[in-house]
């Protein structure tokens, strides 16, 4: 499709999604989170691609929420409807491939939704994090409440969503909702950085730690370990095992296949 809200980007086999309405701080419309889910269904079907990047276009702004307008005019049934943020988000979250969020400033609302809906949040120091939705007598409800209690804990998601209080990067990055903050001017470098580490990994690993991690997390530890084994067994009989155990014993660079 033809791309209006958003930029879609390769550097090599990094797949990057910008959101591109910097006169609104990219605020999240109904168009603009199609072609989030659009572009991603591209980048997860390009077999050159190993990691996913959501930014923003600018300096100022990572997503600064919904667009109110559009929040305004939402009715109950709305808030049920299939393709929506919610059901994006999870899509992010469950891609097969690494996700990293380069938040380069407001990340806000949904904005701050789809951060965490990433494998990885790496910030700049300009960057200001938060879940202002009760202010408009709604709930974060793109995953929101329920990302961050499990990302923060349950008494530090209480304190963001209740008060609606923004904090800074490197107050998020103390509490573990983002893993790095730079300045502004190093993101990029330091998210390629992070890409490259991941991609220099076996895909298919890549693709088993983060189902298991997403799929153990909520469960019984008996389950969640069944969970590690099994997939520890699909590893086990794959080339790509093969070829990163016998390029470690060579002391060589694997060349991993996918397979």
């Amino acid at each position: 499709m033809t791309y209006q809200n958003i930029l879609l980007e390769r550097e090599d086999q990094i797949g990057i999604i910008k959101l591109n309405r910097p006169e609104v701080r990219n605020a999240l419309n109904d168009q603009t989170v199609t072609e989030i889910l659009s572009a991603l269904e591209e980048l997860e079907n390009d077999k050159e691609i190993g990691v996913i990047v959501f930014t923003g276009v600018g300096e100022k702004s990572f997503a600064a929420g919904a667009d109110i307008n559009q929040v305004m005019r939402r009715n109950s049934m709305d808030a049920l409807k299939t393709r929506g943020m919610s059901e994006v988000y999870r899509r992010i979250e469950n891609s097969k491939k690494a996700t990293i969020a380069a938040i380069n400033g407001f990340a806000l609302g949904g904005g701050c939704e789809l951060a965490m809906s990433c494998d990885i949040r790496i910030a700049s120091e300009n960057a200001k994090i938060g879940l202002p939705e009760l202010n408009l007598s709604v709930i974060p409800a793109a995953g929101g409440t329920q990302r961050l209690a499990r990302i923060v804990g349950k008494g530090r998601a209480m304190n963001m969503i209740l008060t609606g209080e923004f904090m800074t990067a490197s107050e998020a990055k103390v509490i573990g909702l983002v893993s790095d903050v730079v300045p502004l001017e190093e993101l990029w470098g330091t998210v390629r950085e992070k890409a490259e580490r991941i991609l220099a990994k076996g895909p298919l690993a890549v693709q088993m730690a983060k189902l298991v991690v997403n799929r153990g997390f909520d469960v019984d530890m008996d389950t969640a370990l069944l969970f590690e084994s099994l997939a520890q067994a699909v590893l086990y009989g794959t080339n790509d095992k093969e070829e990163g155990t016998q390029a470690f014993l060579e002391k060589r660079q694997p060349s991993f296949t996918g397979n």
